[in-house]
């Protein structure tokens, strides 16, 4: 938020030098990031001169330049050569002299030097208007009226006003009372209060209240009183729309906004003066002389102000009038009803929505208005009449006309003031200071709190209408604690903390995990749990954001695939096409009516898994890979017993009959949606059932076997509907105690296997504790894994 310094100081009840105010504004609560020297003019034609030509010759060595003598008010004249083609003897002018620096309308400043210009000695330059700033112009150099007085400064001559400082303040969310300059005088007001002991109050303007014994030609009707509990309007005839005064026009500036005309201008003016977003309406727009505010029809069109259609939704609040839609309601005026040159009665707006309804339309538009912003974060329902007088005030000075017609006001329901109990020893005990009672009273009565009730102990308050953020106690503690000032917040002599008895298993779980995966070569990534309800089209348990931070982010993940996708798509776009990923998070569902949250740990790899180097060849990422990765983990874990299933490109692994993993690849259709061309796989760990395996298991661990390891193959002529899920369940059952491990390494179908038939080939792992194995034994338990083949799933050995 920016507020204007020049600005602040018509509201303060004592002038402060600009160091000592942006002080206080960080002192209490509203840090002030940056200030910003804000000139109407740049440079304020500091330096510059009302002079007079005395002589003007040719250049003797230059056709385009002229040598003169010119006269600023000091005792000699300076000479000055020129290349301007209207430069004549008797003229006024505006003359930089030597050592001034000059800002033109376009590019860089410059300093004026002695130099010599084709042998000529030249003093400084007189000026054209576009050299100084204040035109565009570049035909010739500025002359002025003969009665121009000889040696006045330039900026006095122009009335160029003093220089204003923009200061930038880090407004947090929660501070809707101070985004406006009264909003921030009266904290400045409050300080300067509880710091003198006399109670200062904030200079408000002028507000001029209007009765009318007329009857109005307009009505206001209300459809929702709690989307809009009240509307206040009046009619103003016979202004005359045009360019707002400089010193308007100025302040805006200041705060970086652009003067539009003199009607909208006053507007922007209030809503940054009192913080109420007001609208005016061309009135001789307006169908029917009815205003009504009531919600959109689903799907109905509506053009904004900024010419562009927009289909509206039930849930936006919409300003109509007899016919149609003319604005949405604390966002956006429409292009049919907003003020234009031709202009000659307006109908002026000033109301109180509810910040839920203004954020829901503004964020699904995304129209983030000033309005809007305001709105959403909460107003001063107090503000609403008295923003509307000061704005229907200064149109009438500004654009003429009058007002006609009674004021219109349209309340359907009161917004009751918050009460808060509360105790002073909670006061001393969460502030960390012992505050006298009669200084919690005046420093509260000051911030603008009223005392309904109070004894000994405790205080009975009622919340001023500006705090909308005020509900609780230790609000009210943190308001005591800014405006006595953040700086003296003070630091105890000791730092007392505990620590937890109870290990937190869950989170070394996780880092556990974590770093295995790192050490497979895995990179970790974290992406944001709102995503975009596009990517999920029919999915219908989702779980939707109220007060989404953007049309694309408007709910929570039902899946973390689609999030892990956009950053394989971004590492792609960028080259980077090896990639193993893995995240830890949570999905989010609606279930029964209830939200659901459910821990999750995905693996995502495309391209090779390992480099190929010198020695080793590169590993392509694949499904069998992610189950490899996962076979690990699970023996890192010590998690036993599970049970591998495929069926359709989906590795199955389940540990007590439960889902426990998942392993296919993405589909080409999902791809697409991420402009990725590139084949993906994805692992879908459900980490509450890994947890627990976890838990219930036992790492053990062994001595280095000192016996050698024999190794096997075996290829085997299976049914083409033998899945490895069975192979495995066969060779387990057998219980082989030298049987260290197995895998399937290759999978073979051709025609001359028969019909329906393939081939599957395994390594088998034989080992001993204590002993090295005899050929003999060895061939034996091949024997035996060969029977139970043959006899469970009708094998055959391929020779």
């Amino acid at each position: 938020m920016i507020i204007s310094y020049k600005w602040l100081l018509d509201y303060l009840p004592q002038s402060l030098a600009l160091d000592e105010l942006t002080t206080i504004l960080t002192n209490i609560g509203l840090e002030v990031e940056a200030v910003e020297k804000e000139e109407f003019i740049k440079g304020g034609l500091e330096g510059l001169v009302i002079g007079q030509v005395l002589t003007c010759v040719r250049h003797p060595n230059a056709d385009k330049l002229s040598v003169t003598t010119v006269d600023i008010g000091t005792e000699a004249p300076l000479n000055i050569v020129c290349g301007a083609p209207n430069v004549a003897a008797g003229q006024k002018v505006v003359v930089a002299p030597v050592g001034c620096t000059v800002y033109p309308s376009t590019g860089e400043a410059f300093e004026i030097k002695k130099a010599k210009i084709r042998g000529e000695q030249s003093e400084g330059m007189i000026c054209a208007e576009d050299e100084i700033g204040l035109g565009a112009s570049h035909s010739g150099i500025m002359t002025l009226p003969d009665a121009a007085p000889l040696g006045t400064l330039a900026k006095e001559y122009f009335k160029i006003p003093e220089a204003d400082h923009a200061i930038h303040i880090g407004l947090t969310p929660n501070r809707s009372d101070a985004a406006s300059h009264i909003g921030v005088a009266r904290d400045v007001s409050a300080y300067l209060s509880h710091h003198s002991g006399k109670m200062q109050s904030v200079q408000l303007p002028e507000i001029q209240q209007y009765t009318s014994d007329k009857t109005s030609d307009f009505s206001i009707s209300i459809e929702d009183a709690d989307a809009c509990p009240r509307y206040m309007g009046l009619q103003i005839q016979g202004i005359q729309v045009a360019p707002s005064p400089d010193w308007l026009r100025q302040r805006l500036a200041t705060i970086g906004l652009r003067s539009i005309n003199n009607v909208v201008d006053t507007t922007n003016y209030v809503l940054h003066e009192f913080g109420q977003p007001l609208h005016a309406f061309d009135a001789d727009k307006i169908a029917g002389k009815a205003i009504a505010v009531r919600y959109a029809k689903d799907k109905e069109c509506f053009i904004t102000l900024d010419g562009k259609e927009r289909t509206l939704q039930s849930s936006d609040l919409m300003i109509c009038d007899a016919e149609h839609p003319i604005a949405m309601a604390g966002v956006f005026g429409g292009m049919d009803s907003g003020v234009g040159e031709t202009t000659k009665n307006i109908f002026l707006e000033s109301a109180y929505f509810d910040p839920t309804v203004i954020r829901r339309t503004s964020m699904h538009h995304g129209l983030r208005t000033d309005a809007a912003t305001h709105f959403e974060k909460g107003v001063d329902s107090a503000q609403v009449q008295p923003a509307l007088l000061r704005a229907a005030a200064m149109i009438v000075e500004l654009a003429g006309g009058s007002i006609v017609g009674p004021v219109l006001d349209e309340q359907v329901r009161s917004l009751q003031p918050v009460d808060v109990r509360i105790r002073y020893d909670f006061i001393n005990r969460l502030s960390g200071k012992d505050y006298e009672p009669l200084v919690v009273q005046h420093l509260l009565s000051a911030l603008g709190f009223k005392v309904n009730a109070e004894d000994k102990d405790e205080l009975l308050l009622e919340v001023p209408s500006f705090l909308y953020d005020v509900h609780a106690p230790a609000d009210v503690v943190e308001e005591i604690i800014r405006i006595d000032g953040l700086d003296k917040i003070t630091i105890p002599q000791e730092i007392r903390y505990s620590l937890l008895n109870k290990p937190n298993t869950e989170r070394k779980k996780r880092e556990k995990i974590a770093q295995s995966l790192c050490g497979m070569g895995f990179s970790e990534i974290i992406t944001n749990s709102i995503t975009n309800s596009k990517y999920y089209p029919e999915q219908k348990d989702m779980v939707h954001m109220l007060n989404s931070l953007s049309s694309e982010l408007d709910v929570l993940r039902p899946s973390m695939l689609e999030s892990g996708l956009e950053v394989v798509a971004y590492n792609l776009a960028r080259r980077n096409k090896d990639l193993c990923l893995f995240e830890q998070g949570s999905t989010y569902r609606v279930e029964d009516g209830q939200y659901k949250q459910d821990a999750k740990l995905i693996l995502l790899c495309t391209g090779n898994a390992r480099q190929a180097s010198t020695s080793v060849k590169a590993v392509a990422a694949n499904a069998a890979y992610l189950k490899s990765v996962m076979d690990r983990l699970l023996a890192l874990s010590g998690i036993g017993k599970t049970i591998d299933e495929f069926s359709e490109g989906t590795i199955s692994i389940k540990w007590k009959n439960k889902l426990l993993c998942s392993i296919q690849e993405v589909s080409a259709k999902k791809l697409s949606d991420f402009d990725i061309k590139e084949r993906v796989w994805y692992a879908e760990i459900d980490w509450e059932l890994f947890s627990e395996a976890m838990s219930q298991s036992t790492l053990r661990y062994t001595e280095v076997p000192k016996y050698p390891m024999v190794q096997r193959d075996l290829a085997l002529v299976v049914d083409k509907e033998v899945t490895y899920a069975q192979l495995k369940r066969t060779t387990d059952k057998l219980k082989l105690t030298a049987l260290k491990s197995y895998t399937l390494f290759d999978i073979f179908e051709h025609e001359k296997l028969g019909a329906n038939k393939k081939s599957m080939a395994m390594s088998y792992y034989f080992q001993l504790n204590d002993r090295t194995l005899t050929d003999t034994e060895t061939e034996q338990m091949m024997l035996q894994l060969i029977a139970a083949y043959t006899k469970d799933l009708d094998a055959q050995i391929r020779n």
